[in-house]
């Protein structure tokens, strides 16, 4: 009895450890971008709220200013269906949210599901700011 609660508490611990993003499998490419955000390329992200798009990533990658100090970016490919054609999230004309039209699907700026079919959030990679570059990478 001792081995078997040994084991699974082992387990339990092996298994946590891993990738915090459970949602659908997005092929993993190698993510190393870096853009100066004072750049004349980049003034949507001079104010809060404001994104760009990237090349880079599966299908691309939205970078979307949070604050001054902090800026998030994600993977376009929806996470419903990542390897449609027709899978690549945009920010809606109204400015208001993020949507695939492929499936209907829309998230918040911070990647969360606000409306299905998906259940996944979008796959967010790590940013780091140091001065006015912005580092981009998984």
């Amino acid at each position: 009895m001792n081995r078997l609660w040994l084991f699974l508490v082992l387990f339990s611990i092996v298994s946590s450890c891993k990738d915090t993003y459970n949602g659908p499998a997005i092929p993993d490419v190698p993510v190393s971008e870096q853009i100066n955000v004072s750049s004349l390329q980049y003034p949507q992200l001079r104010q809060d709220g404001g994104y760009v798009y990237l090349n880079g990533g599966y299908k691309g990658i939205l970078v979307v200013r949070q604050n001054a100090g902090l800026y998030t970016a994600f993977e376009r490919a929806c996470p419903y269906d990542p390897t449609a054609a027709c899978s690549q999230v945009k920010v809606d004309q109204s400015n208001l949210f993020v949507v695939d039209e492929c499936c209907g699907s829309q998230f918040d700026f911070q990647g969360n599901v606000m409306a299905g079919p998906a259940v996944y959030g979008l796959k967010q990679y790590k940013t780091s700011l140091n001065g006015s570059l912005l580092y981009i990478y998984n």
